[in-house]
């Protein structure tokens, strides 16, 4: 009887492929939360852990795949031998292929320049690190060996200082980590795409890096920025240092700072050299955005550009215009190209096999707690080999006493079975010590060769208990470390490639075009039309034209180099130029607004000021009668944003608003006809640019304000406005009365 499906079994359909024989797929409903758990998370975590990110040792198992393999070929003093044979042999111990092979030994050869201390010895086409355009030659036609440097990675390997793991088919063993014998974690530059993480890691000066960890092995608290002032790479430049910078990377491991190239003005061929770009970026894109600039009139001063960069260095030659001032030159190019950059730091490196984002003092605390359990394993397996031979001479010792004793046992001996046995009993020693004994040629049986082996007892106690007493201290345990670092900075001198430059002796330019200053007057339109009017279009023209329907709104003077700030009814400020409008003439209709500065499509103009140096105030009337004073500071960017979001109170529709360079009167009509004429000394300057400001009229149910501007503008020149001024906010106001209006001949005027 066939089993019954249970409601929770998942369902499962059959999908037959016509052109596949013999074999069928199956869909199983599946919840997406089991889905990730069981699929995507492990593969997620093996991208993380087995290839994108490098361990404390400094390296991803790509690299130490391919340089294990190469150690085991002899080539750390061996001749060097064709790539392809080496891109070969890693395949044993790396599946991905030969070119993701080769590509990883390109990038730690010398001629490939991407490394500050490659770890790999090239001969031929290696490319260029800094170069997208000068790529590297197939591996057959390339040779390799390791680098000297190579040797302070394999120290001691064979000395169990690290585990040994199988290899992905368990056909060989490799190394688990490589036992560097300094932090090349901070030394080599590394980069790591994982999933839903990254890792990127600048490279630091070798001997500074030595000379930081020793400072740090006698005090972990000491100023590693004192010994190792910034990162250095591999391809120069300059560092726009910046000491709040560098403490945030050394301390989070999170940050970025500014690199820039370096150059030389070669005055008798009128050309800029750019010989060292920063390490993020390539010459075939520096030279890419130049020529671009170019074409868009950006940069006028180039005659031509060339790419020089070769096998033997980079070199970007730039022909100037007669009357280029360099300098100047050089300073738009590092604002607007990749001349100068920015390198962002994430020190994302895998600990006991979890990512970590550590800051420099971090890392050095985890390289010397993994170095000491290194140097600790190295000097216990050199322990345990010592006592094993000093245990085989105190035999040999034994028998020195009665050489012909030792020859007669082992002549008088019936069977080879009892031989180790017999020499036990007539010596007192043990079988290790008896075998070792047996299995001396006869030529060495002589009190000559006994007593030559048997001096090296002594040297072997004094070796054993130095072992003892330092493996006892860590501390002692240390000072090998630091031992080992001092020889490396004196066997492997790398001078600072990456200089230093301080932000005061940076030529600032503006990348602005000039813009012509004159008077002009803008007006606007009830529909969001800007005009732009010159003094002397404005004196010739006898009409305005207006779109039917629209009429004249706003009405003010400015200057072409000024800033014009847009309120809308979306609560919404558009920072814009006037310089970016063109004049306009008296038959156009001007700039629609709403399109020129990219508003949503419900939104409208509802005011426009000029704020002029943002030094004083803008005051704000709303329909429902309040008003606000707000220091225009607030509306002052050091950026070029064009928007600016919740830039004004929004509770009610903007009247009117005006810019406030000193105190003055001002008076508003209600729908009730009151008015009120008070002084805006009166109000206080908001910080705040959402602020709702003060209610000038009392509430009243249905009151709003209709009208704003002086109170001789609504009521005539000759007539009394003291009974309409308001000491404090609010206040009700006064009713207008027929005999406070003005008169027909008042308006008539």
């Amino acid at each position: 009887m066939a089993k019954k499906k249970t409601k929770n079994q998942p369902k499962k359909k059959q999908v037959n492929a016509e052109n596949v024989i013999g074999l069928h797929s199956e869909v199983t409903d599946q919840p997406i939360t089991q889905t990730l758990e069981v699929n995507y998370m492990p593969y997620a975590m093996s991208v993380n852990v087995s290839r994108a990110f490098p361990e404390i040792d400094g390296f991803k198992p790509s690299h130490r795949k391919l340089l294990y393999t190469m150690y085991k070929m002899g080539l750390l003093k061996g001749e060097r031998q064709k790539s392809a044979n080496i891109v070969g042999q890693t395949m044993k111990l790396n599946p991905h292929g030969d070119a993701a092979i080769y590509e990883t030994m390109v990038r730690l050869a010398t001629g490939n320049e991407a490394l500050l201390a490659p770890f790999v010895e090239s001969k031929g086409n290696f490319g260029k690190y800094y170069s997208g355009d000068l790529s590297y030659a197939a591996s057959r036609y390339t040779e390799a060996k390791l680098s000297p440097i190579s040797a302070e990675i394999f120290k001691d390997i064979d000395k169990d200082p690290v585990d040994f793991v199988d290899s992905y088919d368990g056909a060989m063993k490799e190394p688990r980590l490589l036992p560097t014998t300094f932090p090349n974690i901070l030394v080599s530059a590394n980069k790591g795409i994982g999933v839903a993480m990254a890792s990127d890691i600048c490279g630091f000066n070798l001997n500074e890096v030595c000379t930081a960890t020793m400072h740090y092995l006698q005090d972990p608290d000491c100023d590693l920025l004192e010994y190792m002032p910034m990162p250095d790479f591999s391809t120069g430049g300059e560092i726009i240092y910046r000491r709040e910078e560098m403490d945030r990377i050394y301390n989070t491991g999170l940050g970025s700072f500014q690199i820039r190239s370096r150059w030389r003005y070669l005055p008798d061929e009128r050309i800029i050299e750019v010989y060292e770009i920063p390490y993020t970026t390539k010459t075939d894109i520096i030279i890419e955005r130049i020529v671009k600039l170019a074409k868009e009139g950006k940069v006028r001063e180039i005659a031509d550009i060339r790419d020089e960069t070769d096998l033997s260095g980079l070199r970007i030659a730039i022909d100037l215009k007669r009357g280029v001032d360099p300098e100047l030159l050089m300073a738009k190019l590092f604002r607007s190209t990749t001349l100068q950059d920015s390198f962002s730091c994430n020190f994302n490196v895998l600990v006991d096999g979890y990512p970590r984002v550590m800051g420099v003092r971090q890392i050095l605390q985890e390289w010397v707690a993994w170095r000491v359990d290194s140097t600790r394993r190295r000097m216990n397996f050199d322990l345990g080999k010592k006592s094993d031979r000093l245990h085989l001479l105190h035999g040999l010792e034994a028998i020195l006493l009665d050489i012909d004793k030792a020859i007669a046992i082992i002549r008088n001996t019936k069977l080879e079975a009892e031989v180790v046995p017999n020499l036990m009993k007539g010596f007192g020693i043990d079988e290790v010590q008896a075998e070792f004994v047996a299995e001396l040629k006869l030529r060495n049986i002589n009190e000559e060769y006994i007593l030559n082996r048997t001096k090296d007892i002594a040297k072997l106690e004094g070796d054993i208990s130095e072992l003892k007493e330092v493996l006892a201290s860590e501390q002692k345990i240390k000072q090998v470390i630091s031992d080992e670092l001092v020889a490396v900075n004196k066997k492997h001198v790398t001078p600072r490639k990456t200089g230093l430059v301080e932000p005061g002796d940076i030529v600032e330019v503006s990348l602005e075009p000039e813009v012509e200053e004159y008077p002009v007057t803008m007006m606007l339109s009830r529909d969001g039309y800007l005009k732009k009017m010159t003094e002397r279009v404005l004196r010739k023209a006898t009409t305005l034209k207006y779109k039917d329907g629209d009429e004249p709104f706003i009405e003010f003077p400015s200057s072409n180099t000024h800033e014009l700030l847009v309120f809308t009814d979306h609560r919404q400020v558009y920072k814009c130029k006037v310089a970016q409008f063109e004049d306009t003439k008296s038959a156009q209709l001007g700039s629609y607004l709403p399109t020129d500065l990219g508003m949503d499509p419900d939104e409208s103009v509802t005011w426009v000021i000029d704020p002029e140096d943002y030094k004083a105030d803008v005051l704000f009337v709303f329909e429902n009668g309040r008003v606000a004073r707000v220091a225009l500071a607030g509306y002052e960017t050091k950026t070029n944003r064009k928007r600016l979001k919740n830039a004004i109170y929004g509770g009610s529709k903007l009247l009117f608003a005006t810019v406030l360079k000193e105190d003055r009167d001002l008076a508003l009509v209600s729908s009730d006809q009151r008015l009120i004429n008070f002084n805006t000394s009166l109000l206080k300057t908001k910080t705040t640019n959402s602020t709702q400001g003060v209610l000038a009229f009392t509430a009243k149910n249905g009151r709003i304000v209709t009208m704003v501007g002086t109170a001789e503008e609504f009521l005539g020149g000759t007539a009394s406005v003291e009974k309409f001024r308001a000491a404090s906010l609010p206040s009700s106001g006064s009713p207008m009365k027929e005999t406070d209006m003005k008169s027909l001949f008042d308006l008539e005027e």
